[in-house]
């Protein structure tokens, strides 16, 4: 399996938002309830609204065999707001490679830390890649329904 880590463009809209939703509605799945996750990632996309969040932010795609198998970004303020993997792709290596790509720009930008609000499905995945929990957030609300997460953070080296 060969992955790329490339930057983002408008066309990878439709494959990343693909991504997303499946990681959570398969991967998420023994983490959430179907209410929970309905409300995390509807059925349906709003490219325009998913691409501009996808270009605000410094996102990077890791490409498998010309196929998206998942996204990262950094906002500007040191937030990994985003890292999912499609479920095909999954224990493979493509998060890590996502991650290291987000960390490696954060440096280069000089930033001390990077942090993440990351899912229960997430969270070890973060933790092998040295993140550490800040707290448990049991109030982090979607769309109505309650869905906690963890922040946490990773310190950068100078």
């Amino acid at each position: 399996m060969n992955i790329t880590i490339r930057g983002y463009r408008p066309g990878d809209a439709e494959a990343t938002w693909r991504a997303f939703h499946e990681a959570i509605h398969r991967t998420a799945a023994s983490y959430y309830s179907e209410e929970q996750m309905k409300a995390w990632a509807p059925g349906v996309m709003d490219a325009q609204g998913w691409n501009a969040r996808r270009t605000q932010a410094w996102t990077v795609v890791a490409d498998v065999d010309g196929e998206v198998a998942g996204f990262s970004d950094l906002t500007a303020d040191g937030l990994l707001d985003m890292l999912f993997v499609h479920p095909e792709f999954g224990r493979r290596g493509v998060g890590r490679l996502l991650v290291e790509a987000v960390l490696k720009e954060a440096q280069r930008r000089g930033l001390n830390e990077v942090r993440t609000h990351a899912s229960r499905a997430a969270r070890p995945a973060f933790e092998r890649l040295g993140f550490i929990v800040d707290h448990e957030n049991e109030d982090n609300w979607i769309r109505g329904q309650k869905v906690p997460n963890f922040d946490m953070y990773v310190a950068l080296a100078p």
